[in-house]
């Protein structure tokens, strides 16, 4: 069926079905309730692809997330979506398994659609492909990056003081001989929580502590697993563990468990994100907490104003974490926040 079956069903011109499927506000409300009384009769769908190809632009926007089994993204992709509903556009979700070939070929589909607009989190540093979108003038937004320069938007959190809450807690929980459990390092956000963490190791003045890197390949829980049994088949097994992420943590905890270890007493764990599973874990997880769902609301409005507005001011919001402690760093306190600790 077409506009033109409509049209002639109505008893009214194609000028005006058009008007009743993009402007139903200009028309009468009966020629408006007889246009959707032939539409419903004949099951007339409009072909949005045609509509796309004339106006140039579609109703979505594009999400570039690493790793869409991560509970993290899942919230995130939420928030986003919460945005984009408002404004009534949909959402095109793609997930580029931390791979920068997927991450080119995702790009070059949501631009062959005419997205509005692209989210993405990059799988390394700013790439070529998303230079020459932009130059071309499609919005994209960095999500959970912060953008270097100032002539983009980005949304983030503070990942080196998020490593900092971490260790300080470690620290003053006393332990001295930790971990680091991340990768790849080529992810800025593994970087940064382990800036963070290794500052605050070298400004604690009360002992001398260390922090080792353990590298993972991955940020699941199969590489959470993997790194435990590396640290606790040893006889210098660390006293304390951090992992870039709650799923790495939630690897961990399972290891340590498997080896007989008591959690928090032979070993503490840290994780990151503070998914919804971090508080249900069979030892409930201490974790830094991210505004997730807040994370992609926030973007998702920032690319669309950016696309509503050609002179639209660029901004580079960075949210504070906060650390949450459980029963897995400290067996005092089953649940609730800590502050920074300073050394």
């Amino acid at each position: 069926m077409s506009v033109r079956d409509v049209a002639a069903l109505a008893g009214v011109s194609v000028g005006t079905v058009s008007n009743a499927l993009n402007r139903p506000h200009v028309l009468a409300a009966e020629t408006l309730e007889r246009v959707h009384d032939a539409i419903a009769r004949l099951g007339f769908v409009r072909n949005e692809s045609a509509r796309q190809l004339r106006a140039g632009s579609s109703t979505t926007l594009g999400l570039v997330v690493l790793d869409v089994t991560n509970p993290f993204f899942t919230d995130v992709a939420r928030g986003v979506e919460d945005a984009a509903n408002d404004a009534g556009l949909a959402v095109i979700l793609c997930n580029s398994d931390e791979r920068a070939d997927k991450e080119a070929n995702y790009l070059n589909v949501l631009e062959q659609q005419r997205v509005q607009g692209i989210l993405i989190t990059p799988v390394d540093v700013i790439g070529e492909r998303i230079v020459q979108l932009r130059e071309r003038g499609m919005p994209i937004v960095l999500l959970d990056r912060i953008a270097a320069g100032g002539d983009q938007c980005s949304v983030s959190v503070d990942d080196v003081h998020g490593g900092e809450l971490a260790l300080n807690h470690l620290l003053e929980m006393g332990h001295r001989r930790i971990a680091y459990v991340g990768g790849p390092y080529t992810l800025r956000q593994v970087q940064d929580r382990f800036t963070g963490a290794q500052g605050a190791v070298d400004r604690w003045t009360r002992a001398k502590a260390h922090l080792v890197p353990v590298t993972v390949s991955g940020l699941n829980t199969d590489a959470g697993v993997r790194a435990g049994a590396e640290m606790f088949g040893g006889s210098s097994r660390p006293t304390a563990v951090f992992c870039a992420n709650d799923l790495l943590a939630l690897g961990v905890l399972q290891e340590a468990v498997r080896h007989g270890l008591r959690v928090p007493q032979d070993v503490a764990i840290v994780g990151y994100d503070d998914i919804q599973f971090a508080a249900s874990a069979s030892h409930p997880l201490s974790s830094v907490r991210q505004p997730r769902q807040l994370l992609g609301r926030t973007a998702a409005q920032l690319l669309i104003a950016e696309r509503a507005d050609p002179d639209h001011q660029h901004q580079q919001v960075i949210f504070e974490p906060e650390l949450v402690v459980r029963q897995s760093s400290d067996h005092r306190r089953p649940a609730g926040r800590a502050k920074a600790a300073r050394p």
